[in-house]
């Protein structure tokens, strides 16, 4: 038996599917398509969890994503388990474990509950006057408190064994919500003959059209309309239709990001198969059907299970077969819960009264109620219930005051109107507008190519919404570049207009009363919290949203923005557009981090890289360190030596004879276009339009401040083409840097950027013999000195493989840089060792290229510099062009304090004993004996022992260090003070004869 309250006949869903599920470790059948919230509800159960604060009984109040109340665990084994998962969503599969959270040691008796009689100390902002004394209670008491009762599940501690998947997808038309509008529109666009995508999150289309019996289109029961209208789109090759689908955020350049629930609502599914599917979408227009959310009433002790939307109440009988009670209340402020009632009634069900706050509600309805015999309470309210885990009685009085009349029901449906679901629609930065008529916010004016129909745009009448839409979908259609045309034309009735609405505290719950009348039912926000936010001084609504944490619930406040922000324009008496509205921030409904990151977990969150030659490398003894996701050759060390032996021996060799490195990581950039070399002018501080192609040039790059951020080689191979390299760390922010500014900045420029970091394996050799090494396998290029100087460029073949040969060192000494496809980096690799290791040459690591480029003065960004140093400080001012009118960082370089005398410069400094090797952040100081705290004049950048100069060398950025050459400077450590001297930055070859080999 699936629940004694499924009413026979009634619902979509088959009787002979049935599945079997556990909530809190006891037994039910569902039908195949039962939500948890359907399920448990045919079987009489409406206590589901408690609140966050209060712990108060909680059950279950909507039939959507809007669901603020009954949060649940559920799991298929310990390791598949997830928390907070809305039961009006989750769809029932056999075998599904559903468990209450926020209580202990069971639902019906939570000792939690003792907050609700404390509830007068926990009024809203309580948190900001508590906990502050004694002070050293915080981390032993407070502390580990807060933090074991914040949250309402418990997080899976077992890995999580599904995996999930990632889509990206362009359109011509996408369209948000599946209901009649978003069906008549995707329909419309799609006869024209645009790609469409068509986007709902739940099972099956319809939207409203599941609770909404009243409608026809065409002639044919709404809901049956919607399941032929999908049909006739999944069968048109242009269209893409994605239920259980949610539309969860709104980017720049309408960018949508969807999220797919694949596998969730099925018993067995495929461990191939993945859990969640994310899609990200670049459509040329988008149109959002996202439809209306029903509001609650607010009234005293409005959040005892069994009282819930009228809405929802309606969909479980007409799309789930599921009475929500035997004897029901009905308060209204709207006629729209009037219909709820006549479908229960005609269900079999009674209705013990409808309690209008109107005294004139819409005639169609008010009529309607007479014939099927259901008393209607006109210019009434309830102001109270009664009951404990359950609602067992409404009280009911006539507006103004007057006796109270105590109902018997054993469930309550509530409305006080529509809000339009304008969530996406902010997102995309669109502008809302406040209909005083209707008191509700519409769309207004739109940032991006979308529009919104239906319900979400404030049209209520349902041919003009279906109207709309199929405008929407011709227009946006065409102006996606479509030109066909359209024949769809539904016509569509409803039984009835519905009118009404109201925002804000109903009768009993006003100004002069501290009832618990709920808001915001997960965070335990009442209407008196709201007012005293106001009395505390708040008087932004977002000042308000965050004293009292209303609408900052899981829900992001779907049910109770609006209530709060009428009752704090009436406390404020101001008008509420004057009040102001709060963000609507992604994502809609909460996303699983599985979904976000996909497959970028475990070994995939932070993948190592490795280069073309990592294996040969690996082979030969080198060890390697990490730069960012680059595994890096570190030193190569032979048997017995240890790291600094290594190393000493590598720089030895490189200057006597050669080193071969493996440079692959550099970032490399392809900029191409006619005005690739403007281009360039401006991101970079020197000039490129007078190098001339196959020659080289250093450059600088500066941000909009002046500060270094980051620098390499440019190579020229044509007017219109050239090759850009980068710090190994760099590579990623330098392109988007520079893809920023040529979108935002120089869009006139006709310029190509690509990233060909992973496309070419570099070997870089180095040394006297290097040209000896590389001459007899390299073909088509003239390494001669004349031919080829340092900081020149070719193209050619080596070893019958196409190179781009750079000549050029980061060492100082004779060099050549061997460029070539990556597929063929360990192979040339061999053929060039195989040449080199005869000559006596070695193989050397990333420490023994610092060691070397430090001797030679060449600085690293990232190193030498911290983001406070430009060019003049780091001791490359020379790359900044004096010419230039313009480049990124012109107008920082000229800012007063950037020019200043005494600012941190780029030194040498050698120890008095060439022994002591110095630490690497080291402080340095004048004076040592000065009492503390000291003046530190700077530290130390980079420091090494050199084999080649037979002493220790380093680096620091002094104030004022040009200036103090010669001058001896103290680096106080703990165990000693080390004078030091400074010199200028260059160690080895002052004269620089040996880069000309």
């Amino acid at each position: 038996m699936s629940g004694a309250n499924r009413i026979t006949g009634k619902g979509r869903l088959t009787p002979a599917r049935t599945v079997r599920f556990t909530f809190d470790g006891k037994s039910y059948t569902a039908l195949q398509g039962d939500t948890v919230a359907s399920a448990l509800l045919a079987h009489g159960v409406h206590l589901l969890g408690r609140s966050f604060k209060y712990h108060r009984p909680r059950g279950i109040l909507s039939a959507g994503p809007e669901e603020p109340n009954a949060l649940l665990d559920i799991s298929r084994d310990s390791a598949r388990r997830q928390p907070n998962v809305r039961a009006s969503v989750q769809e029932v599969f056999d075998g599904m474990k559903a468990e209450s959270q926020n209580r202990w040691p069971s639902l019906s008796f939570d000792i939690g509950g003792i907050n609700n009689l404390m509830s007068p100390f926990f009024g809203a902002g309580f948190y900001y006057k508590t906990f502050m004394w004694p002070k050293k209670a915080w981390h032993s008491i407070y502390e580990p408190f807060i933090r074991r009762a914040a949250g309402l599940g418990v997080a899976p501690t077992e890995a999580d064994p599904d995996h999930y998947a990632g889509r990206y997808a362009h359109c011509d038309v996408l369209v948000v919500g599946a209901g009649v509008s978003g069906l008549s529109a995707a329909l419309a666009a799609a006869e024209t003959g645009a790609e469409v995508m068509l986007v709902d999150e739940q099972p099956e289309v319809g939207g409203a059209l599941h609770f909404d019996a009243g409608v026809t289109i065409d002639g044919q029961p709404g809901y049956d309309w919607a399941q032929a209208t999908v049909a006739r789109l999944q069968a048109m090759d242009n269209v893409k239709v994605l239920t259980r689908t949610t539309a969860f955020g709104y980017y720049n350049h309408n960018f949508v990001a969807l999220v797919e629930r694949v596998t969730d609502h099925l018993a067995s599914p495929d461990r191939r198969t993945a859990r969640e599917r994310m899609w990200q979408v670049r459509a040329k227009r988008v149109i959002v059907a996202a439809g209306a959310i029903e509001r609650h009433m607010v009234f005293a002790n409005n959040d005892r299970p069994g009282i819930m939307l009228a809405s929802a109440a309606r969909t479980f009988i007409n799309h789930f077969g599921v009475a929500v009670g035997s004897k029901i209340g009905v308060y209204t402020a709207h006629d729209s819960a009037y219909e709820a009632a006549f479908d229960l009634r005609r269900a079999g069900v009674s209705i013990a009264a409808i309690v209008d706050t109107r005294d004139n509600p819409g005639t169609g309805v008010l009529a309607e109620a007479r014939s099927l015999g259901i008393d209607v309470l006109t210019g009434h309210s309830v102001t109270d219930t009664s009951g404990k885990l359950r609602v067992s009685a409404m009280h009911v009085t006539r507006n103004g005051g007057g006796a109270v009349r105590k109902i018997p029901v054993d469930a309550l449906i509530v409305s006080s109107g529509w809000t339009p679901s304008v969530h996406l629609f902010s997102q995309s930065r669109g502008k809302l507008r406040f209909d005083a008529a209707t008191q509700r916010f519409l769309p207004d004016t739109y940032a991006q190519n979308m529009v919104c129909v239906g319900a979400c745009n404030g049209t209520d009448d349902l041919q003009a919404a279906i109207d709309e839409a199929v405008s929407a979908g011709v227009s946006m259609a065409r102006e996606a570049g479509i030109d066909g045309s359209a024949s769809t034309s539904p016509r569509g009735e409803a039984r009835f207009a519905w009118t009404g609405g109201m925002l804000g505290a109903g009768e009993g719950a006003g100004a002069d009363t501290t009832v618990k009348a709920f808001i915001d039912f997960q965070h335990d926000v009442c209407a008196k919290d709201i007012r005293l936010a106001v009395r505390e001084g708040m008087h932004s609504i977002e000042h308000i949203k965050r004293f009292t944490t209303n609408g900052m619930a899981s829900d992001q406040g779907k049910l109770s923005n609006m209530h709060g922000l009428a009752i704090a324009a009436e406390a404020l008496d101001r008008p509420i557009p004057q009040v102001g509205l709060t963000t609507f921030r992604q994502p809609y409904t909460p996303v699983t981090f599985g979904a976000l990151i996909s497959h970028s977990r475990g070994d995939l969150f932070d993948p190592a890289r490795k280069t073309p030659m990592h294996a040969w490398e690996e082979a030969h003894g080198a060890e390697f360190e990490d730069v960012g996701n680059w595994k890096r050759a570190w030193y190569y060390p032979r048997a017995g030596e240890t790291m600094h032996e290594a190393v000493n021996r590598e720089c030895r060799t490189v200057r006597t004879v050669a080193g071969v490195f493996d440079a692959s990581t550099l970032g490399k950039i392809e900029v191409v276009g006619p005005d690739a070399a403007a281009f360039l002018n401006l991101m970079y501080t020197n000039a490129w339009d007078t190098l001339k192609p196959g020659r080289c040039r250093y450059g600088i790059m500066t941000r909009e401040d002046g500060f270094v951020y980051d620098d390499g080689v440019v190579g020229r191979l044509a007017e219109d083409r050239f090759h850009v390299t980068t710090t190994t760390g760099g590579a990623p922010r330098v392109l988007q840097h520079m893809e920023d500014y040529l979108q935002t900045e120089f869009p006139h420029l006709n310029v190509w950027l690509t990233s060909t970091t992973e496309q070419w394996a570099v070997i870089a050799v180095q040394g006297p013999k290097a040209r000896e090494i590389i001459a007899p396998l390299v073909e088509g290029i003239d390494l001669s000195p004349e031919a080829m100087p340092h900081m020149s460029v070719a193209e050619g073949k080596i070893c019958g493989v196409p190179t781009r040969l750079f000549r050029m060192s980061f060492t100082g000494d004779m060099g050549f840089e061997v460029n070539v496809p990556a597929d063929y980096g360990q192979a040339i690799w061999e053929a060039i060792w195989a040449r080199a290791e005869p000559m006596g040459a070695c193989v050397y690591g990333t420490e023994t290229m610092h060691v070397l480029r430090a001797e030679k003065g060449y600085i690293i960004v990232g190193q030498d510099t911290d983001g406070t140093v430009t060019p003049e400080d780091a001791g490359v001012g020379w790359a900044v062009s004096k010419k230039k009118t313009d480049f990124v960082g012109i107008r920082g370089l000229k800012r007063p304090d950037l020019v200043k005398e005494g600012r941190k410069q780029l030194v040498g400094i050698t120890t008095k004993d060439p022994h002591v090797v110095l630490e690497e952040g080291a402080q340095v100081v004048a004076d040592p004996n000065q009492p503390k705290p000291m003046t530190m004049l700077g530290h130390v950048t980079s420091s090494y022992w050199s084999e080649n100069c037979g002493r220790s060398i380093a680096f620091a950025l002094i104030a004022g260090g040009r200036a103090k050459m010669g001058q001896t400077l103290y680096v106080p450590m703990p165990d000693r003070t080390i004078p030091v001297e400074v010199t200028d930055l260059v160690f080895f070859d002052k004269e620089g004869g040996r880069i000309n080999g």
